[in-house]
C-alpha cells in the first residue's frame, strides 16, 4: 500500500512546493481541447492541496515531440481549459519546465496558488530519465505527488528519476482510487466475474488476459482481436487482420465455453467504403473485414452484461467506433455497462479509447464505478508487471 495525499496532515502541505505529474495528454484540435476527462480527473488532487495552503506545481507531457519545442505540442491549451474548470482558483502558466524561468515563477507564487509547466517532452531528458534533468525537477519542490497513472509504467524523469531524489513521493487521489479498484480486479473480483476485452491487438493484453480469463465466468471478446479467435477456430474472417503469432494460444483458450465471439459482423472492404457495409453472419467474405460487431452479438453481449451481478471490467472498442457507422457496437456496450452500474454490479472501464467511446454517448463518469485513465500502465498492472512510477512511492507500512 502506497502513501497517499490523505495520509498527511493538512499542516504538512502548507506553503510547501508540491510537484504534481499530472497526465494531461488529451486530444487538441485547432487550439481546443477536445477530451478533457483527464483534466478533470486530476482536479480533486489539485483542490486537496491548493486548499490545504500548498503551492501548487503541475507537470505534464503531450504528445511526442522527440525532445525539441513543438508549438502544436504546447500544453497552452490545456492551461486555458483548467482555468475553465477551476474558476477561483488562481492559475498561472510559465513556458518552461525547468530552468531560471520557472524558478522565478515557483519563488512568485503564494499559497493556495497553482501553475502549469510547459511540456516536460519538449526537453529529450524527460523519456531518458537523464539525470541532470531529473534533478533540475525535483530541485524544484518538497513533495512529490503521482496524479498520472497512465504515465508510470514509463521510467521517465518526472516519473521516476526526479521522485527518487525527493524524499516525500505520495498517490494522487485519482491514483489511488485506479490501485485500489485495479487491484481488486487483478487479484479477487466481486463474482461473476464478466471481462469485456476488444482493440487492436492481442499482443498488448496478452498478461492481463492469461491472469484474468481463469478468474472470470464469461470472457467477450469483440473488436479487432475477435478475428484472430475466429480464425484459430477455422472461421473465415476474409481481410481482417488475424495475428499469426497468436492462433495456436487463442485457439486452446476460445474451446473454453465461458469464451464469447461475434456471430455476425459489419463488414465492407476498407474503413473508407461505407456504401457497402454489410452485415455478414458467420465467415467474412474475401475482399472485406469486419469494422464492427453486428447486431446479434451486440444483443448477446448486452444481454449478459445488463444483468450482471459481481464486477464488469471493459478494455478496448468492439470496433472503429470513431466511424459513425461501426460506432454501434462499442456505444450499445457502453449503456449496458451503466445499466448493469445502475443494477449494483461494479463497473470498471480501463484504456484511453475505451473511455472516450464511453463518454461519448453522453453518459458521465458517475454512471460508472470507476473509468481508468490507465490505457497501457492498466494492462501492465493487471498483468502484474511493476510500475516503476508506482513502486517509487513512499509505502504506508
Amino acid at each position: 500500500m502506497k502513501l497517499s495525499l490523505t495520509d498527511r496532515p493538512d499542516e504538512f502541505y502548507r506553503g510547501k512546493n508540491v510537484l504534481v505529474r499530472v497526465d494531461f495528454n488529451v486530444p487538441i484540435r485547432d487550439g481546443n481541447v477536445e477530451d478533457d476527462y483527464r483534466i478533470r480527473s486530476s482536479i480533486p488532487t489539485i483542490e486537496y492541496l491548493s486548499s490545504r495552503g500548498a503551492k501548487v506545481i503541475l507537470a505534464s507531457h503531450l504528445g511526442r515531440p522527440s525532445g525539441r519545442r513543438d508549438l502544436k505540442a504546447s500544453l497552452k491549451p490545456v492551461f486555458d481549459r483548467l482555468k475553465d474548470l477551476m474558476l477561483g482558483r488562481n492559475i498561472r502558466w510559465v513556458d518552461e519546465c525547468v530552468g531560471p524561468e520557472v524558478e522565478a515563477a515557483i519563488k512568485n507564487l503564494r499559497p493556495g496558488e497553482i501553475l502549469l509547466l510547459e511540456n516536460l517532452r519538449f526537453h529529450p531528458g524527460e523519456e531518458e530519465n537523464d539525470e541532470e534533468f531529473s534533478r533540475s525537477l525535483s530541485s524544484i519542490a518538497e513533495i512529490y505527488v503521482n496524479e498520472a497513472f497512465s504515465a508510470s509504467h514509463r521510467k521517465h524523469s518526472s516519473t521516476y528519476g526526479a521522485p527518487t531524489m525527493m524524499e516525500h513521493r505520495l498517490a494522487g487521489l485519482q491514483l489511488k482510487k485506479e490501485l485500489e479498484y485495479l487491484t481488486k480486479i487483478r487479484d479477487e473480483p466481486d463474482e461473476p466475474f464478466i471481462l469485456i476485452v476488444g482493440g487492436l491487438k492481442i499482443y498488448d493484453k496478452i498478461d492481463a488476459l492469461k491472469r484474468l480469463i481463469n478468474k472470470a465466468e464469461k470472457v467477450l471478446i469483440g473488436g479487432c482481436i475477435a478475428y484472430t479467435f475466429l480464425a484459430s477456430k477455422g472461421v473465415s474472417t476474409g481481410d481482417s487482420l488475424v495475428e499469426r503469432d497468436f492462433l495456436d494460444w487463442a485457439g486452446k483458450i476460445s474451446s473454453q465455453e465461458k469464451i464469447v465471439l461475434p456471430e455476425d459482423h459489419l463488414a465492407t472492404s476498407t474503413v473508407k467504403d461505407l456504401k457497402d457495409v454489410k452485415v455478414v453472419r458467420g465467415s467474412i467474405p474475401a475482399g472485406m473485414s469486419g469494422f464492427d460487431i453486428g447486431p446479434s452479438t451486440l444483443q448477446t453481449f448486452t444481454s449478459i452484461v445488463s444483468s450482471a451481478s459481481g464486477t464488469v471490467f471493459w478494455n478496448g472498442p468492439m470496433g472503429v467506433f470513431e466511424v459513425r457507422e461501426f460506432a454501434g457496437g462499442t456505444l450499445g456496450l457502453a449503456y449496458s455497462i451503466a445499466l448493469a452500474y445502475f443494477r449494483g454490479a461494479s463497473t470498471v472501464i480501463g484504456g484511453g479509447d475505451t473511455v472516450s467511446a464511453f463518454l461519448k454517448t453522453g453518459l458521465r463518469e458517475t454512471e460508472v464505478s470507476h473509468l481508468s485513465t490507465g490505457g497501457g500502465a492498466s494492462l501492465e498492472y493487471i498483468g502484474g508487471k511493476n510500475l516503476p512510477g508506482i513502486d517509487i512511492l513512499n509505502d504506508r507500512f
